[in-house]
């Protein structure tokens, strides 16, 4: 059965693709340095509660989720998104159907818009809070949290060029 190679990943998309994981750097770097006790001006109630192990152990977890959810996103413009690399046992060189891509992309890029519209949009939300910094505090956690609002977009603009592609690569064998 002939496969018809997949078309070349445009440049953009791999740009937009390390957009994304760098989109989740200043925010990791701002909660690891909370989680080591770095006052980062809250006060208050949350100046209590955001000290100690636990919330170490918190944003050490939150802050190496999002960056390998973030880092998955490189799939979509890399051979790793397409075909299961050669190495995994039984499974290695197998042709990854689009779907399976697509979807998780595609409700990931949602759910991150959501939430980051959420959390900064809606009046009365967590950012309203007297005890979350202000000032300097504020503009500096405000700027580290700011490209976050570019993930959700960038990974679903991905995830229409990555569908685009993989549909474009299909052959007649291959679709029935």
């Amino acid at each position: 059965m002939a496969r018809t190679p997949l078309p070349a990943v445009p440049r953009w998309t791999v740009l937009a693709a390390w957009a994304t994981v760098l989109c989740t750097v200043p925010s990791c770097v701002w909660r690891l340095a909370l989680g080591v006790g770095v006052d980062v001006g809250f006060t208050g109630r949350l100046g209590e509660l955001y000290t100690g192990p636990a919330i170490a152990a918190y944003v050490l977890l939150l802050s190496v989720g999002s960056q390998a959810a973030a880092c998955l996103t490189l799939g979509l413009v890399r051979p790793w998104g397409e075909r299961v690399p050669p190495w995994v046992p039984r499974l290695g060189g197998r042709r990854i159907p689009p779907v399976a891509v697509i979807v998780p992309a595609a409700v990931g890029a949602t759910a991150v818009t959501a939430l980051c519209a959420a959390l900064t949009l809606v009046p009365g939300g967590p950012l309203d809070n007297p005890d979350f910094p202000r000032g300097t505090a504020g503009l500096v956690m405000d700027l580290c949290y700011a490209p976050m609002l570019a993930w959700g977009p960038l990974v679903g603009i991905l995830t229409v060029a990555y569908a685009r592609r993989r549909a474009a690569g299909r052959s007649p064998e291959l679709a029935r």
